[in-house]
């Protein structure tokens, strides 16, 4: 009796790791274009809940952004 449960659980186990496939994380990366008027202030404020200054800081980390000064027609990955 055990072996055969035994035999069975790894079969179950078995399927179960082939058929299960990764998430591949949270999908595309968000893309925003900065306009105009744009601040990391504004953008980390309407974009994230919470303290605006722990958004500012994602941007410019995820960014690679040295200062705070944006260019209209930029592209920022939001994080």
């Amino acid at each position: 009796m055990f072996p055969r449960l035994l035999i069975l659980l790894c079969a179950v186990a078995l399927v179960v790791g082939i058929s299960a496939r990764p998430s591949g994380s949270a999908g595309k990366p968000q893309v925003y274009v900065v306009k105009v008027t744009d601040t990391l202030w504004s953008i980390a404020s309407s974009h994230y809940s919470g303290d605006p200054r722990e958004g500012v800081w994602r941007l410019e980390r995820r960014n690679h952004l040295a200062g705070t000064t944006l260019v209209p027609g930029q592209r920022l990955v939001l994080p």
